[in-house]
């Protein structure tokens, strides 16, 4: 029994056909869209390249480009071969066609959901990046002098400012790493060299965060040094003063941030998908609505349109047999021992050594 079987006049099946063509079209604009979501994305990410390890995180962007051309080929065709639809003559060129183009559709728009899924779980193996490459960036903040990693203080900077968070995962975190040059310390400060010291790695550790760790809207003026020392600060109470510094970490705002960019694609991702999935469900019924009108012979007769022309279970099944059975078309029958040519007679008698005897001419 066919699964959801529908009637089709001949002026249904044209209307069908021209709609078809104008959703085709449509789907080849939603192709340009993925397209551009994946290009707009990849921008993104590699804006604070500096600041990510080189983890796979670009195979979301680069899915939704991909996606996005073969959209754009494949809906283009998919608008001809509607077009040409209206017309029985011109349909039975696609007629072979259309079965694997449906086919190749549908495991198309299977890879537009995996990609809009893919926005949604993106998330982890962002963090991961973000966590290593804020790391390996404060650690080299202050390489001012050192080829390579020169822009790495004003690129932490800039992002601090921008995106208004200190450090990694907080701003404590400048607390742990020496983010001032040894160029820049007074060697002949006891201060310093005792804080040097005092280190097993030998490194200038103290309380203190860059300048771009500062909270513009705070009425005080910044305190980015002795930050734990109430002493040094006057009406200051480490634990209990609100800081006038940013307290949000760096890697939870980019998080949030490119959060919310996937989400809001996969949503976009996720509404093209089910389009597509409408359209090839028109394809679909045109295609067999035009294969019975063919079988009929009557280009003006009222024929059906289905989906599947057998129920889900004997499709399956029907399937599953075609692709148990595929190797076994060219097998040779071996039940007699393996020997194939066991039952073929051998008329030949050949002479001495094998070799066959001539034949005589008769005599006419």
């Amino acid at each position: 029994m066919a699964v959801l079987k529908v009637k089709f006049t001949r002026n249904k099946r044209d209307k069908l056909a021209q709609v078809l063509w104008v959703l085709n079209w449509v789907s080849v604009v939603t192709g340009i869209i993925l397209f551009s979501l994946g290009l707009f994305l990849k921008v993104e990410i590699n804006k604070q390249r500096e600041v990510m390890s080189d983890r796979d995180i670009h195979s979301v962007p680069n899915m939704l480009i991909a996606v996005g051309l073969i959209a754009c080929g494949i809906n283009f065709l998919g608008g001809k071969i509607c077009y040409d639809c209206v017309d029985t003559t011109k349909f039975l060129r696609w007629k072979l066609l259309m079965l694997p183009y449906i086919i190749c559709t549908f495991f198309f728009t299977f890879c537009i959901l995996v990609g809009a899924l893919m926005c949604y779980t993106m998330r982890n193996e962002l963090e991961e990046s973000l966590n290593l490459g804020l790391r390996d960036a404060m650690r080299y903040y202050k390489d001012t002098d050192m080829p390579g990693r020169c822009f790495l203080k004003r690129t932490l900077d800039m992002l601090q400012i921008q995106f208004q968070c200190c450090g990694n995962g907080g701003f404590k975190d400048w607390f742990h790493i020496q983010w001032i040059s040894n160029r820049y310390l007074d060697m002949s400060s006891k201060e310093v060299v005792d804080r040097l010291r005092s280190n097993v790695e030998g490194k200038y550790l103290m309380d203190g965060v860059p300048f771009s760790c500062c909270n513009v809207y705070s009425p005080r003026p910044c305190i980015q040094q002795q930050i734990t020392n109430n002493s040094a600060h006057f009406n200051y109470d480490y634990q209990t003063e609100e800081l006038n510094l940013w307290r949000k970490g760096c890697r939870e705002s980019l998080l949030e941030y490119y959060t919310q960019i996937m989400q809001s694609i996969g949503l976009t991702v996720l509404i093209i998908w089910l389009f597509e999935i409408s359209v090839l469900t028109g394809v679909r019924y045109l295609q067999t609505a035009m294969e019975n009108v063919l079988r009929q012979g009557d280009p003006d007769c009222e024929c059906d349109g289905w989906l599947l022309e057998n129920g889900l279970v004997e499709t399956a099944r029907s399937n599953f047999n075609i692709i148990k059975n595929l190797g076994k078309c060219n097998q040779i029958d071996t039940a007699n021992n393996g020997d194939p040519n066991i039952d073929v007679p051998s008329t030949a008698h050949y002479g001495p050594d094998n070799v066959p005897p001539k034949e005589i001419p008769l005599a006419n």
